[in-house]
């Protein structure tokens, strides 16, 4: 210990930096040196920004506290009955989420409800007769679902399009996934399940749907942690279908191990992805905007380019029209003319039209439509270089779980 008096104020707060906030803590037991060390704020506003990427001292309910140690302490007691670095983890989940819809989509970022609080997720365990998966508690205390507000239904024929999960549209199938708060999850978890016929049914909560009129549904089994989806079977046999490989999922009421992870955190983080790298994007309809699902960036979407002409396709899968013995998958095809036009035998245009379209989708190299005739649903695109992309969506049933379409 003579070795560390004789430390250096600096050399001492770069060794207490290295440690976990709990072992500086400790070490300011030690001795006055440490003490003074371990308590100055510019060591706290390290821990504060490394664990809970703060750049301010501020309580988990986003209130100022006097100090970065006060403030990491407040979160502290907070979690204080979950593994910390499950809280972290969580935390960066929500925050690279939040952080996305605040710069993109602020309108659906308004809709998050506050956390909940511990009392509040004790009551619809004792409700529902469950317990919830830990990852997915830690979820709740950060936010409880989202709410909306009669203007936010202000086109009747679509609904609330402000789901932070998105989805897609074809026809008149439009889906909008939003989260649902935990008053709902009971309400909803009492009044689906038990028109649902499979083993295990009273285990299932209702934690996400649509938001739009076209219904689909997703259930936490809040014992194995697995994440469900509804498909078309949903209230005649119970048939769902998983949203994540079981083995990924583990540890999911155990808090004496490190690594916690149940589907309803690994499909979040998997979401904020996507948003963050660009994968999926916002959609704009007419009067509305909406997180569109359907891939724009490879390898989940393929681009080809001919005589000028750029063509994006890519595929979503739609479970809540699927069966265990067809599959329906929604997929777009997106064309624009690049910036030096059309170029057709060396000769450039300025613009392009669509007359004539043909299509094939195939599944396991069996054709399962061909698609050959004029225009695309009744329109002849017109293109000009800067123009927005021409977007046209639609949807086919396979009879095997993957396929391709060759446009």
């Amino acid at each position: 210990m003579m070795g560390l008096e004789a430390v250096g104020d600096l050399a001492l707060h770069t060794i207490l930096s290295k440690l976990e906030a709990e072992d500086s803590a400790r070490a300011a037991c030690v001795s006055k040196k440490l003490r003074a060390s371990a308590s100055e704020d510019s060591l706290w506003s390290h821990f504060c920004a490394r664990d809970l990427d703060l750049s301010q001292p501020l309580d988990p309910h986003g209130n100022l506290t006097p100090s970065f140690k006060e403030g990491y302490q407040l979160w502290r007691e907070a979690f204080h009955m979950y593994p910390w670095s499950l809280v972290k983890r969580v935390k960066k989940c929500w925050d690279k989420l939040r952080n996305w819809l605040t710069i993109n989509f602020p309108e659906a970022e308004s809709t998050l409800n506050k956390g909940a609080s511990e009392d509040d997720i004790q009551e619809l365990e004792k409700i529902l007769k469950v317990k919830l998966p830990l990852p997915t508690r830690i979820l709740y205390r950060f936010h409880d679902g989202q709410d909306f507000e009669d203007k936010h239904f202000q086109n009747s024929l679509v609904g609330c399009p402000l789901g932070i999960i998105g989805g897609y549209s074809f026809y008149n199938h439009l889906v909008t996934v939003y989260l649902l708060p935990l008053r709902q999850v009971i309400s909803e978890t009492k009044e689906i399940t038990p028109k649902l016929d499979f083993p295990g049914r009273s285990k299932c909560v209702v934690v996400a749907a649509s938001c739009t009129y076209s219904e689909k549904l997703f259930f936490l089994n809040c014992t194995s942690g697995q994440l469900y989806v509804g498909t078309r079977n949903l209230l005649d046999d119970g048939e769902m279908l998983p949203c994540v490989p079981n083995a990924l999922i583990s540890s999911v009421h155990d808090c004496s191990v490190d690594q916690q992870q149940d589907a309803m955190l690994l499909w979040l983080e998997e979401h904020g992805r996507r948003l963050e790298n660009g994968i999926i994007k916002l959609r704009q309809e007419e009067n509305f905007r909406s997180i569109s699902q359907f891939p724009e960036e490879s390898p989940l979407c393929s681009t080809a380019i001919t005589n000028g002409v750029k063509v994006r396709a890519s595929a979503v899968f739609v479970p809540e029209q699927a069966t265990s013995q067809k599959y329906s998958f929604a997929y777009s095809i997106r064309m624009s003319l690049l910036p030096e036009g059309c170029i057709i035998n060396g000769m450039t245009f300025s613009s392009c039209q669509l007359h004539w379209r043909h299509w094939i989708i195939r599944a396991k190299d069996v054709v399962i439509a061909d698609v050959n005739g004029e225009a695309v649903v009744g329109q002849y695109p017109l293109l000009h270089p800067g123009d927005s992309e021409f977007v046209y969506e639609s949807c086919t049933l396979l009879p095997f779980s993957s396929g391709s379409i060759e446009v």
